[in-house]
């Protein structure tokens, strides 16, 4: 799990339950890592270490395969792939000098026609429905 603690996605939020609804509930609010974890926590019935492992997982995973190479498709949500971006001539904003951009990939996600359906529905209000939704798409084998 040590490869995966970078950045913001591994910092757990140190937030009052009310930060957190807040953020959840107003345009252009964000969910962290913890809040995922929490909230697999709460729907499996699973301790927050075991829920943490569990998505510490899903994102080492993705992470191995876009580094492989590979393309990433989550039936009813979407897919993950990379972008190579070819070389090419910027400049720096403080001098105006031109320099050479390396060629890199990036990493990009495009969103899968239910998951746009989902988040444009004329009733937002249900979450829940929601849920039942994505756990009844084809392609995905829910446990009992």
């Amino acid at each position: 799990m040590g490869e995966l603690r970078a950045g913001r996605l591994d910092a757990p939020a140190a937030r009052s339950p009310a930060a957190k609804e807040r953020s959840l509930n107003t345009p252009g609010g964000s969910m962290t890592k913890a809040e995922l974890v929490e909230e697999v926590s709460r729907v499996s019935d699973l301790t927050k270490k075991h829920s943490e492992v569990i998505v510490d997982t899903v994102f080492k995973s993705i992470i191995d395969a876009l580094h492989r190479g590979e393309k990433i498709e989550l039936r009813g949500f979407g897919s993950f792939r990379l972008r190579k971006r070819e070389p090419r001539k910027g400049r720096n904003p403080k001098t105006g000098d031109k320099v050479d951009v390396p060629p890199k990939k990036v990493p990009y996600f495009k969103p899968g026609k239910e998951l746009k359906e989902l988040i444009n529905r004329e009733d937002e209000s249900s979450a829940s429905s929601a849920e039942d939704s994505i756990d009844q798409s084809p392609g995905v084998a829910s446990q009992a």
